[in-house]
């Protein structure tokens, strides 16, 4: 019994997207939840301290959870870009914080280390890594992979 590579026909490239764009869904779409709970856990905390902090924590839950929602159904290109913004801004977020602070948050500046606000950066960089990657291949079609391949 012979194994040879056979070069990756239309079909067998579709079938290969599919799955690839589906198991990105997937990452993405927990990925944004995880930040969701994440700040779950955060928020009460926030409402004692800096009650501007807390509505914004709301909005990022319920936008996470609605891109959630969004890549479990539809998983568009839009999608995934909506999701790698997101997590963007909360990691430009957590860097402001971490460095010249929020006004009236200052407490924070220089706690780079606090486990909860660890997770949520990896968790954030994760999922914009995953979008970003998922944009790239909804983008490629068949032919760029073959050219691509041939050079």
């Amino acid at each position: 019994m012979s194994t040879t590579l056979q070069e990756p026909t239309t079909e067998t490239f579709t079938a290969h997207r599919r799955v690839v764009a589906s198991s990105r869904r997937v990452a993405v779409g927990l990925g944004l939840a995880s930040v969701a709970a994440i700040h779950i856990l955060d928020l009460p905390g926030k409402f004692a301290e800096t009650p501007y902090l807390a509505a914004f924590y709301i909005a990022l839950i319920v936008a996470a959870f609605v891109l959630t929602e969004r890549l479990f159904v539809a998983g568009t290109r839009r999608d995934f870009i909506a999701a790698g913004v997101l997590s963007a801004a909360v990691i430009a977020g957590y860097a402001i914080n971490r460095t010249v602070g929020m006004p009236g948050a200052t407490d924070d500046i220089g706690n780079w280390l606090e486990p909860l606000g660890l997770l949520s950066l990896v968790v954030e960089a994760f999922v914009l890594w995953q979008s970003i990657a998922a944009v790239i291949g909804l983008s490629r079609s068949p032919r760029s992979v073959r050219a691509s391949r041939a050079s």
